[in-house]
């Protein structure tokens, strides 16, 4: 055991702690636009079209990620991960609480989807900058073997966060009727975000930034790059992060997001099953990612991403017919299959590849930067991609099964052009050019 707490840092748990308490109100969201927002925000006799507004709500926060990364990166590479690690928990906290405040449609008309949307665009913000930061802020504590088991370890916070936040809403559900949770009870998971953002900054307050990071500005200054130097000191690695970064967004946004929305609309499922499910594949991400993230370490990140990457391609069929069974343990053992298993493989070896892959001084901008892009891209998008993709079919799922297969494959082809680095890598031409780059 004490060798245990060795391997995975005080910083580490920190930033991960922390993550957790943000991802919970980014999770939250993601809940709330497939089971509640569309009646909340977009009535319409028609659900599919309610249902289909509320996704795009969800897909617009994505697209303010990457602004939101690169400006939180650009800051970060200059003055450090911890500052901005608390900018961000602010920003998404804020947003969540005013969320929660907002009145309905049937209220204020057409200014409540409105205001909806900007939070959200704040919301993704803070969320461009947060995980990107808490990973490198966990990768450069730890000592460069255990590097990708530390760097990983923040995808458990997302994990947590999401458990946390399904747990609450759940909860909240359960415990009145519905009209009364459509009235009001929605609000309370989402007005529930002052507590943790309190929670959140005394937590990194505790933690002090990377020994790699105010090295690097004792030896050679404040970072004053522009962001053309994340190219020009990147170079074709910069492309080859962003189609790495695809199948985390299609293993974890499809079972966790559209899955919902699937199960209630095609499936007749009640929301229950569907969100026990959620909250089951993430408990067991605990025990998952820092498995994948220690082999990621022995092996190098890249084989562990391939891997999970051809997974989910060939899983995606049996992914859907499991679902249409309307079984809830069949349905539970689906999302386990897709969100934890094939998922967790490319999320701990994004984290570990990532925390290597690129020159201190331009690090933190180049990884939100070629994760953020990708996330709004693909991850903001799929759940309104695959719920038009199903609608048109009349309900069926296999147009989507096809489209994120082919993700998944351009993920592994793009993975497998990347070089190895950090630990474990049998490259060491590779390694020693990012340390000369610092």
């Amino acid at each position: 055991m004490a060798a245990r707490t060795r391997r995975i840092k005080f910083p580490t748990m920190a930033a991960t702690v922390g993550t957790a308490l943000e991802w919970y109100d980014f999770s939250l969201y993601g809940t709330a636009a497939a089971l509640v927002l569309p009646k909340v925000f977009f009535p319409s006799q028609d659900p599919t079209v309610g249902v289909l507004s509320s996704l795009a709500t969800f897909a617009v926060g994505f697209f303010a990620r990457p602004i939101g990364g690169v400006i939180i990166g650009i800051l970060g590479d200059r003055f450090g991960r911890r500052q901005m690690l608390l900018v961000t928990l602010l920003l998404m906290s804020v947003s969540s609480l005013l969320i929660g405040c907002l009145p309905s449609y049937a209220s204020i008309g057409l200014l409540a989807p409105v205001l909806l949307v900007a939070l959200r665009v704040l919301q993704g913000l803070g969320a461009g900058g947060e995980y990107a930061g808490a990973m490198l802020l966990s990768a450069e504590h730890a000592p460069p073997k255990h590097r990708g088991l530390n760097a990983s370890i923040a995808s458990v916070g997302n994990a947590v966060g999401s458990v946390v936040a399904t747990a609450v809403f759940f909860g909240v559900q359960a415990l009145m009727s519905e009209e009364a949770f459509l009235s009001w009870g929605w609000r309370v998971p989402f007005l529930l975000s002052i507590g943790v953002a309190i929670a959140g900054v005394l937590i990194r307050l505790r933690v002090t930034d990377s020994p790699e990071f105010t090295g690097a500005v004792a030896e050679h200054g404040v970072a004053r790059s522009r962001f053309t130097d994340m190219f020009r000191l990147g170079g074709s690695r910069i492309p080859l992060a962003m189609l790495m970064s695809i199948a985390p967004n299609v293993l974890s946004y499809l079972p966790s997001v559209y899955a919902l929305s699937y199960l209630a609309t095609s499936v007749g499922a009640q929301s229950w099953v569907g969100l026990v499910g959620i909250i089951i594949a993430n408990l067991l991400k605990v025990i998952t990612i820092p498995t994948a993230g220690w082999l990621s370490d022995r092996f190098g990140g890249k084989p562990i991403m391939i891997i999970g990457s051809l997974a989910g391609a060939v899983l995606f069929f049996p992914f859907f017919f499991m679902l249409d069974t309307g079984t809830p343990v069949i349905i539970w053992a689906a999302l386990v299959m897709i969100f934890t298993l094939c998922c967790d493989m490319t999320l701990a070896s994004q984290a570990a590849m990532m925390s290597s892959l690129f020159p201190v001084r331009v690090r933190y901008t180049s990884v939100t930067f070629s994760r953020e892009i990708t996330g709004a891209l693909i991850g903001g998008t799929l759940p309104f991609l695959a719920a038009t993709l199903t609608g048109s079919l009349g309900g069926a799922p296999w147009l989507v099964c096809i489209y994120c297969a082919v993700l998944c494959l351009i993920c592994a082809a793009g993975t497998a052009k990347l070089p190895r680095v950090g630990p474990g890598t049998d490259d060491p031409a590779v390694t020693s050019t990012v340390t000369s780059l610092r």
